[in-house]
């Protein structure tokens, strides 16, 4: 005869289990010199299918393929016109942080947990928010976006996964100050997480009970911030509208161009049950040509921290410099430059520099060179 609290182990031992069988590790390769086109899994879903079959619509000459010079992504088998609408998701394909389901339990459950974690993360990280939401999902194995989470990298090759030394050879200190301060996030909101995480039950646990680490985080951060798109929505909790971070399935795929050939419209706002979001041909797309979208007005820095590459010639990017008078009197000394000193200018010379606001109480710190 089993006693009380043998059974009640034993149910819990069950429920455990049966919790276990129903997640997906959340392990990653933490390393930049994997192929960028491997998939999570060996052999991700039919990504176009399950939009067509979610309601959504992709045009039929439109496929998945992996070319040059821009890899992976969503390329013409024929030609299409101008004008034509390319892709459309409907809301219910757009993974964002959402308001806490009804089911989730009012002030318990997965989700409001997963809302406390959120709010430890600071606003500049905004990716890391949606990055737990992600890894959520990935965790869940009837998951309703894995379709879409099979088919994301399995490595991202961003220097928040580079070795210390290569971190080092990027030779620019405001990049290596933005992705060490990355990195030091990584590890301690791991730490925090375990904390919190510690004391939460399975039942509430936005895991299913999973162990987190900087490695898992930071691919889920990775994910997001090389993917996600800021559409104008409803704020989490609250009654005000901004524009917020939200993947989108399929048009995530599509490559960037300061040149491109389609452009992204949202019809309706985020809260009308007609909302959708669709990508549009902006010109004659031909047979075999990737469906290009302009990312944004970045300079090389934030392309090499978020995306993992660089614009050649890139109209927004510039080289920052920290204005010293010391370090410049210096480097006049050791290249043999006759001048006065840097230390010390002339009132002409300290007219100029106020002008620049390179001199004062409110001076600016830094010169940015435009790349010409």
């Amino acid at each position: 005869m089993v006693s009380a609290a043998a059974s009640r182990m034993l149910t819990a031992a069950s429920t455990t289990a049966a919790s276990l069988a129903h997640r997906r590790p959340l392990t990653c390769r933490a390393t930049a010199s994997a192929a960028t086109a491997s998939r999570l899994v060996p052999h991700p879903a039919d990504l176009i299918h399950w939009v067509r079959r979610e309601g959504g619509f992709v045009h039929p000459n439109l496929r998945i393929a992996d070319g040059d010079p821009y890899g992976l992504g969503v390329v013409a088998t024929n030609e299409i016109p101008l004008g034509s609408e390319l892709i459309a998701l409907p809301s219910h394909l757009l993974l964002r942080f959402d308001r806490a389901p009804e089911s989730d339990g009012g002030c318990d459950g997965p989700h409001s947990t997963l809302v406390e974690l959120a709010r430890r993360v600071p606003d500049e990280l905004w990716a890391m928010r949606l990055g737990l939401k992600l890894l959520q999902e990935r965790a869940t194995t009837r998951s309703f976006w894995w379709p879409y989470i099979s088919n994301l990298p399995e490595t991202f090759s961003i220097p928040i996964f580079f070795p210390g030394d290569d971190i080092k050879n990027l030779h620019y200190a405001p990049l290596i100050h933005q992705v060490n301060k990355r990195c030091r996030f990584l590890l301690e909101f791991e730490k925090e997480i375990k904390s919190i995480l510690g004391n939460v039950s399975l039942r509430n646990h936005p895991f299913g009970g999973q162990d987190v680490n900087s490695s898992s985080l930071g691919w889920a951060m990775s994910a997001v911030s090389s993917r996600a798109f800021q559409l104008y929505g409803e704020i989490l909790y609250s009654d005000k509208h901004k524009n917020i971070p939200m993947l989108l399935p399929l048009i995530d795929m599509c490559n960037h161009s300061f040149a491109p050939n389609a452009q992204i419209v949202q019809e309706q706002n985020m809260n009308s049950q007609n909302m959708s979001i669709k990508v549009v041909a902006d010109m004659q797309i031909k047979q075999d040509t990737h469906v290009l979208l302009n990312y944004g007005s970045l300079s090389n820095d934030f392309f090499l921290l978020d995306y993992g590459f660089v614009i050649p010639s890139n109209p927004h990017d510039h080289v920052e410099l920290k204005y010293d008078e010391a370090l410049l009197d210096a480097a006049s000394l050791a290249a043999g430059v006759s001048s006065s000193s840097f230390l010390s200018p002339s009132d002409w010379q300290q007219d100029i520099l106020s002008r620049l606001n390179l001199r004062g109480d409110e001076a600016l710190l830094k010169v940015f060179l435009l790349n010409s």
